[in-house]
């Protein structure tokens, strides 16, 4: 059975990518799509380090290299998280969240749903006179669509109670705007003059804001401990509702509200 770890992103969140293009340096991507996602084992190192039980983090997580042990699986797995709904800004509707038929079909098919795919410019703000201007694109009042379900494609939280401005965009259409509405921060180094050291550079991040999802389950190594393990992998989360994932912790970077 896959379960779900939601993540609505509260600070901007930055995980390293693979390469560094000449002074931008990347998050992580996916190589097929080329979106932005969290590793698995990024969230999966930081929700272990949670666990101060010993024998109950060995329990869900396995042990480590550093063990100098021969690594031994868990009961627990964690997936990458993936995007559902990234905000955009919008001079006519102040902030719109976007996704894609391909991201909504992911994530209905990982939890085995029948939800009806809503088309591409279907949106819950439909208004036959007004168009849609978002960041570097305007969508025509005459392509969008009504969208009456839109709720089903919201998991309940009080933290998606503002997710309530929904735009769904062709697929290639998504890829570009996710793009160009990526937080990008120039960082400089100063020297004892208050003058720049040296060259300067761009760090990608992904928005405040933003909604995303883990699946999550246990493992085949659970013989007899997944009722006990699982539940034990739900109190963890439940008493730590706040985390902070990727880099740049010491500028409050990366902090999410999770739950199940």
């Amino acid at each position: 059975m896959i379960n779900y770890i939601y993540l609505y992103l509260l600070a901007p969140l930055h995980t390293g990518g693979t390469t560094q293009e000449g002074n931008l340096l990347g998050i992580a991507r996916e190589s097929h799509t080329n979106l932005p996602y969290i590793p698995s084992s990024t969230i999966r190192g930081k929700v272990r380090s949670t666990v101060t039980d010993k024998d109950k983090q060995y329990q869900l997580f396995g042990n480590d290299l550093k063990d100098g042990k021969q690594l031994e699986q868990g009961d627990i797995w964690i997936g990458d998280a993936s995007i559902l709904w990234l905000p955009v800004p919008s001079l006519s509707h102040s902030v719109v969240w976007i996704s894609c038929p391909m991201l909504l079909q992911r994530w209905q098919r990982l939890q085995g749903s029948n939800l009806t795919i809503p088309t591409e410019y279907s949106c819950n703000f439909a208004n036959s006179k007004t168009a849609v201007y978002l960041k570097d694109a305007i969508i025509k009042a005459d392509k969008l669509r009504p969208w009456d379900k839109w709720e089903e494609f919201i998991p309940k939280s009080s933290s998606t109670s503002s997710i309530n401005r929904l735009l769904v965009l062709p697929d290639k259409h998504y890829t570009t705007l996710v793009q160009m509405s990526l937080w990008r921060q120039v960082k400089i180094k100063l020297d004892e003059h208050k003058s720049v050291d040296g060259g300067f550079r761009y760090e990608e991040a992904i928005p405040p804001d933003t909604l995303m999802y883990s699946p999550w389950g246990i493992t085949s190594q659970a013989n007899g401990t997944a009722e006990k393990s699982s539940q034990d992998f739900k109190d963890l989360l439940a008493a730590n509702q706040i985390l902070q994932i990727g880099g740049q912790e010491s500028l409050g970077r990366g902090f999410v509200q999770q739950w199940m």
